[in-house]
């Protein structure tokens, strides 16, 4: 097709090009309607785009030509970086269960996993009775939640819960300031208690707290705080006891509940999954951070003194997120977050697979795109350089767009970073960035879940036979992204064959660590121990 005239103009869709030399060009009509030629060597043709909400401009289409060359260079690069091939794999699975193991054996600082002892030696068998509370503290919101237990017949006759955000003033803030606002909200949830809530007269409530940061627990009902994650900055409760620090908070508000048990959420998780189901060994929390519990025997444990329980297991919240591997595929986008990050040098794992970091890590991958490709054009939008803008649920909407021309990938671009105009295939590169990532992420945990199993023995068929194994899994990154999902079980498969497989289970235990808060609550009364 030729023009001739800078006044004819060629339509393509909602685009409009009108040319702006005069001189013969051969319109080369490809999937972007910038792909035209000029037909004089030496310089790129310019010409006008214009749509219905106005004129973009002058477009280099050369020059067009090479920056999306180069956005594509970055991007098969990146993707190589990222890889995670099943020999890839196996390595970090070695290199998991070793680290496990050497953290079993001491309490030394040098330990990458404190496999901190949780003091859970018993888990629920259903006879469990009476009003429960938990309180799940575990990232940017806190769930509180209350249970009527029914024993065997009965099981959960009803239940009731609230989630609050917190602002984001209190997770830097203090610690009066932050744990007056968790029981003051608490507090509110008491007061809502209906009519199929029932305590027995002359009884305190009781609540079982989830606190789903590192702790050095050294009762079912105290623990110190190690360090905070995801976010969480609070620096004067280091060292403290936590339970301590509620107690003293729930009293400033008049509020009389006693707390019976202090639990991880993995370990909530895993009691949860457990009163359901009596295979459950292993518990992962993927979500706004990620952890992984484990029932581990009791005499696999060196450096877990005293006594050995008398059912002869301890459950083992490992804290993985601190885990590192060489073997990770770690790129320069990911140190420059760790280097910026409020722990530096801690919690890689975590910051590799969690929802609080996959939308960062894209948003840093697309102003490397707008910096070094013109990705979406000259002027680079100034929200785009805001860390943290960028969310996992906004990469996990934009990722699981099916609409033909991604309308959720151009809104959300549009409304996260005030980016409008967007071409066709650019929101294809977008969406392609969102896979490489998240794809990444699954992998690494899947490896992760199959390195526990190993240090197990239950990643091979032993000689008892067939065992099977259930994981209880909860985290909305697990829940509600299913590419994220079905690639980490497509990883376990593949790592542990066909076979072994078939006997491990990966399922979803949504709030499966509150009920087990509250299941823990229960078993660790003060009331069934007097009696």
């Amino acid at each position: 097709m030729l023009f001739q005239d800078p006044k004819y103009a060629y339509a393509h869709g909602s685009y409009r090009m009108l040319f702006q030399d005069p001189k013969y060009a051969q319109a080369s009509i490809l999937k972007a309607p910038a792909a035209f030629s000029s037909s004089r060597r030496g310089s790129p043709l310019k010409c006008y785009m214009r749509t219905e909400k106005g004129d973009l401009g002058g477009v280099s289409v050369g020059t067009e030509t090479t920056e999306w060359k180069r956005a594509e260079g970055i991007v098969k690069e990146l993707e190589g970086q990222c890889s995670t091939p099943i020999s890839r794999l196996r390595e970090v699975v070695d290199a998991m269960a070793e680290e496990l193991r050497v953290g079993l054996a001491s309490e030394a600082k040098s330990n990458l996993l404190k496999m901190v002892i949780s003091y859970v030696d018993t888990l629920p068998t259903g006879d469990e009775k009476g009003l429960f509370y938990a309180l799940d503290l575990g990232g940017t919101n806190f769930r509180v939640l209350r249970v009527q237990l029914g024993g065997k017949e009965g099981r959960v006759i009803d239940k009731e819960f609230t989630e609050v955000t917190i602002p984001t003033n209190l997770m830097v803030g203090t610690e009066k300031e932050l744990f007056d606002y968790i029981a003051s909200e608490l507090a509110k949830f008491v007061t809502s208690e209906g009519k199929n809530f029932y305590l027995e007269p002359g009884r305190q409530r009781e609540l079982g707290f989830t606190f789903s940061f590192p702790v050095h627990q050294t009762a079912i009902a105290s623990g110190t705080l190690i360090k905070w994650s995801k976010g969480f900055s609070v620096s004067e409760m280091v060292g403290k006891d936590v339970v301590v620090a509620l107690k003293e908070a729930m009293e400033r508000q008049g509020l009389d509940m006693h707390v019976s048990a202090l639990v991880n959420d993995t370990v909530g998780t895993l009691a949860g999954g457990r009163y359901r189901d009596e295979d459950v060994m292993i518990a992962v929390i993927l979500g706004t951070g990620t952890n992984a519990c484990y029932v581990e025997h009791a005499d696999a444990i060196p450096k877990c003194q005293g006594l050995l329980p008398k059912s002869g297991y301890m459950v083992i919240n490992t804290e993985w997120g601190n885990f590192w591997s060489s073997h990770l595929p770690v790129t320069e986008f990911d140190k420059a977050l760790d280097a910026e990050s409020i722990n530096p040098g801690d919690h890689i794992f975590e910051k590799l697979i969690s929802g609080m970091y996959l939308g960062e890590i894209v948003r840093r991958l697309l102003l490397k795109l707008a910096e070094d490709a013109a990705l979406f054009g000259d002027n680079i939008p100034s929200r785009l350089r805001e860390p943290y803008v960028l969310t996992t649920p906004n990469i996990s909407a934009m990722h699981q767009d099916t609409s033909p021309d991604l309308k959720v990938v151009e809104n959300t671009l549009k409304n996260v970073f005030g980016i409008s105009h967007i071409p066709l295939r650019t929101r294809k590169l977008v969406v392609e960035l969102c896979g490489i990532v998240a794809l990444r992420a699954a992998r690494l945990a899947g490896a992760g879940i199959v390195g526990i199993l190993k240090k197990l023995g239950r990643d091979v068929i032993g000689d008892t036979g067939k065992m099977r194994t259930v994981v209880a899994i909860d985290g909305g990154l697990y829940e509600h992204y299913s590419f994220f999902r079905q690639n980490m079980q497509s990883a376990v498969k593949e790592l542990l064959g066909s076979e072994v497989s078939e006997t491990v289970v990966l399922e979803l235990s949504s709030d499966g660590s509150g009920i087990g808060a509250t299941l823990l609550a229960a078993s660790n009364s003060r009331y069934s121990k007097k009696s």
